[in-house]
């Protein structure tokens, strides 16, 4: 895990965001424990406190549930809640703000396709 403190978002959030890639990477399977927010805190020099937030976040979206005394652990359908809270997200985050600048541009919709099927491929020739 890394925490970049120049970020806009806040460590918590990082914490989150970096213990939801582990879910979709498959480090976190469900119903496996994640690193409990003490360990996290003593090893990347961060407030428990905001190791305990950046959980709650997760423990609100039921990704993640506590087993009291044991810790924390990875929710059952959890990584198909993070993908569908992402694919909000990226949909409001990009493809609306694509197609409003493809609208600027007069691009027509088969071209705005054409662009992105292009971009695909590229992408997948590189990968």
């Amino acid at each position: 895990m890394q925490f970049n403190a120049e970020s806009e978002k806040p460590i918590f959030q990082q914490f989150a965001e970096q213990i939801e890639e582990g879910i979709l990477k498959g480090i976190y399977g469900e119903e496996s424990q994640i690193p409990s927010t003490t360990e996290v805190a003593v090893t990347y020099r961060i407030n428990p406190a905001t190791a305990n937030r950046g959980v709650n976040l997760l423990v609100d979206e039921g990704i993640v549930y506590k087993k009291r005394g044991i810790g924390m652990f990875v929710s059952v359908g959890a990584r198909e809640k993070i993908i569908a809270k992402r694919k909000a997200t990226f949909y409001e985050s990009y493809v609306l703000p694509m197609i409003r600048e493809a609208g600027n541009l007069e691009l027509t919709e088969s071209d705005t396709l054409t662009m992105v099927e292009r971009g695909m491929k590229d992408e997948h020739n590189t990968h």
